[in-house]
């Protein structure tokens, strides 16, 4: 029963783009690991970008 924990920044990602990651990573994991799909878990946490930093700058900071 695999457990996929996926973080992206908050407010980037469509609706659409979150499916296709749920789909792309059930699909590998079925292809690669030969895992049931129907026992795969597939988290998205999206992650405000205040909270989330990259060589000492917050991402919100980067993006202005």
């Amino acid at each position: 029963m695999p457990y996929v924990n996926i973080k992206i920044t908050k407010g980037n990602t469509t609706k659409e783009q979150k499916q296709n990651l749920v789909s792309g990573v059930t699909e590998l994991l079925e292809k690669v690991l030969g895992k049931n799909p129907k026992t795969t878990f597939v988290i998205i946490e999206e992650i405000s970008c205040d909270n989330w930093g990259i060589n000492n700058t917050l991402v919100s900071d980067r993006n202005k």
